[in-house]
């Protein structure tokens, strides 16, 4: 009776080699609990001044997390606001023509050219008539021309004053200075944007998970400085192996284990990769990490909002 106990032990214990050596299927998609994690990146290298909220803390949409500097920013979009002032002007000049007391100055000066040339004209013909009866000189005729024509030539160079007075900008001009306003607006909307950036805030609700640096810190460009698990629910990150790949498929509800909790929960699958993967080695059975695996996401109901994020999960497959 000893001896058929002995065999039966034995027999189960070779069973189990051979169940190993060969390989049963797996039931189970081994994964972990997780959330969407949203990073803020910093970009510029400014002091943090403010962190208005606490490690761990729920956060909503639009919320402050961190406040960098702004003081240097802050500088130069006032000088971009300037370059702007400076650009509407100018292209208001252009449009809106010269000023009133301008134009009356030129139109003053062609009337006054105008009564030059009326006396320069009498005195010509006065001393053309002395001359013709050899009362004075040819020198003195020749004087009068020449006083004429400069009187001439000042009438005509007051009406070319007064023409383009009143004519306004070319409309050449009118579009530089339209496209040097635009230029300015555009710099001044770039600036605008890069000071709003030094104010960082939430863009989604979640939990804030992590302020890598400290209030007072000097912040490298292009670094972390607040992360935020994204989503109150969490989902299930789980590798299905590639046996049971075909019936894995989006939409489907599927059973949910958690480690450490006692009922499972019902999930939806979201997701599933594509392309296969080998199983990483941390999350399968050693005999199972060489085979072929698919990454997906199943999403849990409201129940799972408690969970932790990174505990270990199991998806039933049969």
């Amino acid at each position: 009776m000893k001896f058929q106990k002995t065999n039966w032990v034995a027999i189960g214990f070779i069973s189990v080699i051979l169940s190993g050596c060969f390989g049963d299927k797996p039931t189970q998609a081994l994964g972990t609990i997780e959330r969407d994690r949203v990073t803020f990146i910093a970009t510029a290298n400014e002091i943090i001044r403010e962190q208005p909220v606490k490690e761990g803390s729920s956060v909503v949409k639009g919320q402050v997390l961190v406040q960098l500097d702004t003081r240097s920013q802050e500088a130069v979009v006032a000088h971009s606001f300037a370059l702007v002032a400076k650009a509407q002007a100018q292209l208001l000049k252009l449009t809106n023509g010269e000023r009133p007391e301008d134009i009356a100055a030129a139109q003053a000066r062609v009337s006054r050219s105008e009564a030059r040339l009326t006396q320069a004209e009498k005195n010509y013909t006065r001393q053309s008539e002395l001359v013709a009866k050899k009362v004075v000189s040819q020198s003195e005729k020749d004087s009068a021309i020449a006083a004429r024509d400069t009187a001439i030539a000042e009438l005509d160079s007051a009406k070319e004053e007064f023409s383009k007075l009143t004519a306004g900008a070319r409309p050449e001009e009118i579009a530089q200075a339209q496209a040097e306003l635009e230029a300015a607006q555009a710099e001044l909307r770039l600036q605008q944007q890069k000071l709003d950036e030094l104010t960082i805030i939430a863009t989604r609700d979640g939990i804030l998970d992590t302020l890598p640096y400290n209030l007072g810190e000097r912040v490298p460009i292009n670094s972390i400085v607040a992360v935020i698990q994204g989503n109150r629910i969490p989902y299930a990150r789980v590798y299905v192996p590639a046996s049971h790949r075909v019936s894995f498929v989006v939409d489907k509800e599927v059973t949910v284990r958690i480690d450490g909790v006692e009922s499972p929960f019902t999930g939806t699958i979201r997701w599933v990769a594509t392309e296969p993967s080998f199983t990483p080695y941390y999350a399968l059975t050693e005999d199972e990490r060489s085979r072929l695996v698919y990454l997906a996401e199943v999403d849990l109901d409201e129940s799972a909002a408690v969970l932790p994020s990174g505990i270990p999960a199991q998806v039933d497959l049969e």
